[in-house]
């Protein structure tokens, strides 16, 4: 792991410095950045971003990580004794630090595959649909006429389109909490 300073971490973010740096960073399992002001937090984070096209993770507790959770492509904040500015400018909020793994683990890997098997079923929706129009030019000559009424439509998008979906993405677990917590490597499969 690296450990860096504030004022440590102010000269590497200049332009010279930065390149070499996220080098070094790539090789560390973990980066840890401490005494740091808000704006480093968020130059940071918008570096690691933008240069390496790295998915990024902002966690914060404070008014002082605000900018910081703004940047990042998914920020949490933990409600604490700091206030709740940090939570309001955040995607998701926890209580406390440790609910993390349990919101990347459990419910980070929930969603991947709820997204996925969804996106399945919408093209599976529009191909069952699109083919029967197809199927249904050459029965009429390709005269153009309309194989149902709109009403049918309508009713056939808001069952098919909107109920199941709602179902299946509540519903829907495929491993249990205890499972995915026990096996972390099972998020990464997931992706």
């Amino acid at each position: 792991g690296l450990v860096i300073d504030g004022r440590t971490l102010e000269h590497v973010l200049h332009d010279s410095l930065q390149n070499i740096f996220l080098e070094l960073t790539e090789k560390c399992r973990a980066v840890v950045c401490c005494q740091a002001t808000p704006l480093q937090k968020s130059v940071l984070v918008r570096l690691v971003r933008n240069k390496l096209k790295a998915m990024t993770l902002a966690v914060g507790d404070g008014a002082n990580d605000v900018s910081m959770i703004q940047v990042a492509d998914t920020g949490v904040g933990i409600s604490g004794q700091e206030g709740m500015q940090a939570v309001m400018a955040s995607d998701f909020a926890i209580s406390q630090f440790r609910h993390l793994r349990k919101l990347l683990l459990v419910h980070g890997h929930w969603c991947y595959t709820r997204l996925t098997n969804m996106v399945l079923y919408f093209f599976y929706k529009n191909v069952a649909y699109v083919n029967l129009l197809f199927w249904y030019q050459f029965f009429c000559g390709f005269s153009g006429t309309s194989m149902t009424d709109y009403w049918i439509l309508i009713l056939f998008n808001l069952l098919f389109t909107s109920v199941p979906p709602i179902i299946y993405g509540v519903l829907d677990k495929d491993v249990s909490a205890e499972m995915l917590l026990q096996l972390p490597q099972l998020y990464t499969m997931s992706q």
